[in-house]
């Protein structure tokens, strides 16, 4: 049996919803309190996107693809960048009080 390429990008669709409305309701469960240690605890996640970014960047043909992949190296990076000052900022809030830096 093949699937014709219409048939795959409308399974790719399908499956981008379903992941999409997936994460939104389990998210939107999550408390409050324990939405930043989860999402700085996830950083691994935005390695694996800056890994994924590099090969779709490395395997460029075309300048669109190029440029693509360049601004998803960039992006995935600053959020994982930005995922680990998070960490560390909601970490300092658990020091004693005389080693607390401002």
């Amino acid at each position: 049996m093949t699937i014709d390429t219409s048939m795959t990008w409308l399974i790719a669709l399908y499956i981008f919803m379903l992941a999409a409305f997936t994460g939104y309701e389990v998210i939107s469960r999550v408390p409050s309190i324990l939405h930043t240690p989860l999402m700085s605890g996830s950083n691994f996640i935005h390695g694996i996107v800056v890994v994924g970014a590099l090969h779709a960047l490395l395997n460029a043909t075309t300048p669109f693809a190029q440029v693509v992949g360049f601004l998803g190296v960039a992006l995935g990076a600053a959020n994982a960048a930005g995922g680990y000052v998070v960490t560390d900022r909601m970490l300092a809030m658990f020091k004693s009080g005389g080693s607390r830096k401002n």
